[in-house]
């Protein structure tokens, strides 16, 4: 039987218990309470925030973090670079040509030559040189085969006229068919339209090349380098002269129709060749013609020849 006294002994005592498990679960609670993050801080906030990582499929490289430091730019290279240098315009008439690279073009005139041509197709074949002839319309109705040969040993053919008159002296009719029969011999026995015209004797005026140029979409091609082969016939002051004057871009004049010339031909592009010339066709050589760039070097110019005034047979 319990007494009073018993049973305020018993309510203290759980009241003893009940105080100490509070006092155990307390201190058991707040480590983990100091284990949650602290809110932050608003007015100690940074200005710069760092960037997510760029981490995208298949690439766990981050991306670089910004830390709020400019990097400076980088300084201008004092080494100029040229500029991109496209083909210069077409032009009506042609001398010379600004190339870069050590090109040039060697042409013939007057041809086809029952000897001479096939003798200088051969030597130009056992070189591996392509070369530019202007041929003479009536020449070509006499010797095809030769015109076919020159076409189809990869050298450009051009028209020279028909009968090799100094075309200014022509009426405009007669100018015409001059032209036009030299283009048709040409095309019906290669099965090639010329593209570049010689005229004879370098003669021309603003009229004819304005003719040519429009009526005919030929550019009038004159020359820089003259050994005047036609003049003196001598096979070393030929290869001499071509060697001493002709540069990158030159247009070299010859005639297929003299033994001499074709005599000096194999010193004359011996000699370039060892010199690190290239040869090109006159077409190939228009469209290296690149414009003059102020600031930047371009290929060295010789002056230009002038037609000669006087008119002789068998010349150019």
């Amino acid at each position: 039987m319990e007494t009073p006294s018993s049973n305020r002994m018993n309510f203290s005592l759980r009241l003893c218990v009940f105080a100490a498990t509070a006092q155990f679960i307390f201190q058991g609670s707040a480590p983990a309470k100091a284990q949650l993050p602290e809110r932050p801080d608003p007015s100690q906030a940074s200005a710069v925030s760092p960037e997510p990582l760029n981490v995208s499929k298949g690439d766990s490289t981050p991306a670089p973090v910004y830390t709020g430091i400019e990097t400076p730019a980088a300084s201008p290279s004092a080494v100029a670079t040229p500029p991109i240098v496209q083909p210069a315009p077409r032009k009506p008439t042609y001398n010379r040509c600004n190339v870069e690279g050590p090109f040039l073009a060697i042409t013939f005139d007057d041809g086809p030559h029952p000897k001479n041509t096939p003798r200088l197709l051969d030597l130009l074949k056992e070189r591996g040189v392509k070369a530019t002839f202007y041929v003479i319309g009536q020449n070509v109705v006499q010797y095809p085969d030769i015109a076919r040969r020159i076409v189809e040993e990869g050298h450009e053919i051009g028209n020279h006229s028909y009968t090799h008159p100094a075309l200014p002296k022509l009426s405009p009719a007669r100018f015409a068919e001059e032209i036009t029969k030299s283009n048709d011999a040409i095309q019906q026995a290669t099965g090639v339209l010329p593209t570049t015209m010689r005229p004879p004797y370098g003669a021309i005026n603003a009229a004819i090349t304005k003719r040519l140029n429009e009526e005919f979409q030929l550019p009038v091609i004159l020359w820089s380098v003259d050994p005047l082969d036609w003049k003196i016939r001598k096979a070393s002051h030929v290869s001499n002269h071509i060697l001493q004057n002709s540069n990158a871009g030159a247009i070299v004049l010859a005639h297929d129709i003299h033994p001499s010339t074709i005599d000096a031909m194999p010193a004359a592009i011996d000699g370039l060749l060892a010199k690190g010339f290239q040869f090109v066709t006159v077409s190939e050589l228009i469209a290296m013609d690149r414009p003059e760039v102020q600031g930047f070097p371009v290929a060295p110019s010789i002056p230009a020849v002038s037609p000669s005034p006087s008119i002789t047979p068998a010349t150019h």
